[in-house]
C-alpha cells in the first residue's frame, strides 16, 4: 500500500484544525478503522483535497522563499504510472443516449487497477467533462450530427478513484466540450474524490509522497489552458515551480493525430491547419527550466521515449480507456501503462512498459503478446537515436547507455 500524500497548504492546515476540533468535541462518534460514509472499507487512503494554487502563492503556503534552494525531503525514488487519453463513456448526444459501458463501467479498468494502485502517483489525461445534463457549447446547442463532444457521467469519477488515479490533466481539446459548466462540474467531482487536477492557467496539482513535494502542471493548444506553444511562458511557469517542488511533472496535449503520426518530427506539427506545437522544443525547454518528467498525449497513438539531460520524455501515451465510437484499429488500439522510477533529483532510473490494447467498443486489457513494446522501441531509436530509452522484450526500461558504452 502506498503512503498517503498530504500537501501542506493553508487550506489543508485549516481543515486539519477543524477536523481535530470536531474530533475532540465528538470523541464518542465513529469506530476505529471504520470507513467514511460512501467509501468502501479497506479503500486505500487518498491525499486531502486542496483548492488549486498558483505558483506565486505556493511558496508562502509552504513557508519557503521564492528562489530558495532546498534539499529534497526524501532520498527514496518515486514511482509514477502514467497513461494517455481516458474517456470512460459518454451520454452525448441526448437523442441516442450516448454510449456507456456494461455494468455502468465498474469493470472497465479492472485489469489495470493493480498496476495503477501500486504506483506512488498514477496519472491520466481526462478527456471529456464529468457532467450530468447540460448543453454543448462546442456543438452550438445542437445535440445531433457529427460533432465530437463527450459528456461523462459524474459518478464515473468514482471509477477513476477506485482504479487508483491520483492526478489528471484537464488541458486538452475535450475538457471544454460543455463549456464552463462542464469544467466546474469536473473540478468539483474530482475535488470530492481527492483526485488532483491541472490544466487552466495558474492551476497546479500538488502531491506529497514520503515527504517529497511534487507539482504537476498541464499544457495544450486549446483555449482555457496553459499554451504549450508559448515557450517563454512555459519556461517561467516550470521555473517557478522548480523553486518550490522536489519534482515537477509536465503534461502536454499536442501533436498531429492518427496512425500516420507515430513519429515525433523536428519542428512544429500541424493538423487540419492548426499549430499543434513543437513538442521536442517544448519538452527540452521545460526540462531545462527544471521539469523532472514530461508526459505527452494527444496523437491517439503511442510515440517514442527519449531521455534528455537525464529526464524522461514520453511524447505520446496514446489512447488508454476510450469507450464508444473511437477509432481503435491498428496502432490506435495499442496502449501502455508507463511505469517510471525517478530519483529524488528527478533523474530517470528505469521502469517498465506494461503493454495493453483496446478493442471496440473499448476499455484497456493487458496484452500478453506485448505488441506495443517492439513498436515503441523502434520509434524511440528511429526518432532519438542514442537518447532513446532502452527497452527490453519484456518491457523493462533503462536509461540510454553511457556514450563510451554505446560506442562499443
Amino acid at each position: 500500500m502506498r503512503a498517503a500524500r498530504i500537501p501542506v497548504t493553508r487550506t489543508t492546515t485549516l481543515l486539519l484544525l477543524v477536523a481535530l476540533a470536531a474530533g475532540c468535541a465528538h470523541a464518542t462518534g465513529g469506530r476505529a478503522g471504520e470507513a467514511p460514509e460512501g467509501e468502501a472499507p479497506g479503500a486505500r487512503p487518498r491525499a486531502a483535497v486542496t483548492a488549486p494554487t498558483s505558483p506565486s502563492t505556493e511558496p508562502e503556503a509552504r513557508g519557503a522563499t521564492p528562489g530558495e534552494a532546498r534539499a529534497p525531503r526524501s532520498d527514496l525514488p518515486v514511482t509514477f504510472v502514467a497513461v494517455g487519453d481516458v474517456m470512460l463513456g459518454s451520454t452525448f448526444p441526448d437523442e441516442t443516449g450516448g454510449q456507456l459501458p456494461p455494468d455502468d463501467g465498474r469493470r472497465l479498468l479492472a485489469e489495470v487497477t493493480p498496476i495503477l494502485s501500486a504506483a506512488d502517483v498514477a496519472f491520466a489525461n481526462l478527456e471529456g467533462p464529468l457532467l450530468d445534463g447540460g448543453m454543448s457549447e462546442k456543438c452550438k446547442g445542437s445535440q445531433s450530427g457529427r460533432c465530437y463532444a463527450f459528456r461523462v457521467p459524474v459518478r464515473y469519477g468514482e471509477r477513476l478513484r477506485d482504479a487508483g488515479f491520483d492526478v489528471v490533466s484537464l488541458a486538452n481539446n475535450h475538457a471544454g466540450d460543455f463549456g464552463d459548466e462542464g469544467r466546474r462540474s469536473t473540478r468539483a467531482a474530482l475535488d470530492r474524490l481527492g483526485i488532483r487536477h491541472a490544466g487552466a492557467p495558474g492551476e497546479v496539482a500538488w502531491l506529497e509522497v514520503r515527504g517529497a513535494r511534487i507539482a504537476l502542471v498541464a499544457f495544450s493548444v486549446s483555449a482555457g489552458t496553459n499554451d504549450l506553444r508559448d515557450l517563454p511562458g512555459a519556461v517561467r511557469i516550470v521555473g517557478d515551480l522548480a523553486k518550490q517542488a522536489d519534482l515537477v511533472v509536465v503534461s502536454f496535449h499536442g501533436g498531429a493525430e492518427g496512425a500516420a503520426y507515430q513519429h515525433v518530427p523536428p519542428g512544429a506539427e500541424s493538423f487540419y491547419g492548426e499549430d499543434r506545437g513543437d513538442l521536442r522544443a517544448f519538452s527540452h525547454a521545460v526540462i531545462d527550466a527544471g521539469a523532472s518528467l514530461v508526459l505527452g498525449h494527444g496523437p491517439h497513438v503511442v510515440r517514442g521515449l527519449e531521455v534528455y539531460r537525464g529526464r524522461l520524455v514520453a511524447y505520446s501515451l496514446g489512447n488508454f480507456a476510450t469507450y464508444g465510437g473511437m477509432n481503435l484499429s491498428g496502432p490506435n488500439g495499442l496502449t501502455v501503462l508507463l511505469e517510471a522510477r525517478l530519483a529524488p533529483d528527478g533523474t530517470f532510473l528505469g521502469g517498465r512498459l506494461h503493454a495493453g490494447r483496446q478493442e471496440r467498443p473499448g476499455g484497456p486489457r493487458l496484452d500478453p503478446a506485448r505488441a506495443i513494446v517492439p513498436m515503441v522501441r523502434r520509434l524511440s531509436l528511429e526518432d532519438f537515436g542514442a537518447a532513446a530509452v532502452r527497452i527490453a522484450d519484456d518491457g523493462t526500461l533503462a536509461p540510454p547507455a553511457p556514450p563510451a558504452q554505446a560506442s562499443r
